[in-house]
């Protein structure tokens, strides 16, 4: 079995000081790694089957792209602020030192539909817990919210209590 952990590169102090980034490049680079995490990313969706799968820019399009194909699903997706060019719905939320926005095309969703929301990294849970906004705004019922990596020590999961959160790779610290 293959330690999916070992193939994420830490790279300290990146992109400031006291910030050690999570580098998925070495787990996308590796076939059997990037294929296992897929498929454990799945594997609590299998018996309830998203409609469509959400993924979060930049590095959650990578496992959302290969989760709605592996779902045969379609795949819509969230992006930052005035990089899509239709009709969308945004959403604000808050950094720790400011305010951003992501926003999703206003038909990205059908009323109804099962939603799987997917990310790479869960930290403080803003970008995440907007995202859910932005789906429910459009109707869509979450089934679930798929992470490869959560920060613990970063209480992101205590945002999102009442959603139904599978990650992969857990850091305390």
């Amino acid at each position: 079995m293959i330690n999916l952990k070992s193939k994420i590169r830490e790279i300290l102090d990146w992109p400031e000081k006291g910030v050690n980034f999570k580098d998925i490049t070495p787990l996308l680079q590796d076939p059997g790694a990037f294929t296992l995490t897929i498929d454990k990313l799945a594997e609590p969706y299998l018996d309830n089957k998203p409609d469509v799968v959400v993924g979060i820019d930049a590095r959650g399009f990578i496992l959302s792209a290969a989760l709605a194909y592996k779902f045969h699903t379609g795949l819509a997706i969230i992006r930052k602020k005035d990089k899509l060019p239709y009709r969308k719905v945004s959403q604000d939320y808050n950094l720790e030192y400011g305010k951003n926005t992501i926003e999703m095309h206003e038909d990205a969703i059908q009323k109804g539909q099962k939603v799987l929301i997917v990310d790479d990294v869960l930290a403080t849970g803003g970008t995440t817990k907007a995202t859910v906004a932005l789906v429910e705004k459009l109707g869509g019922k979450i089934i679930g919210i798929a992470i490869l990596i959560e920060l613990d020590y970063l209480k992101g999961r205590e945002k999102l209590k009442d959603y139904n959160i599978y990650s992969l790779i857990h850091y305390d610290k």
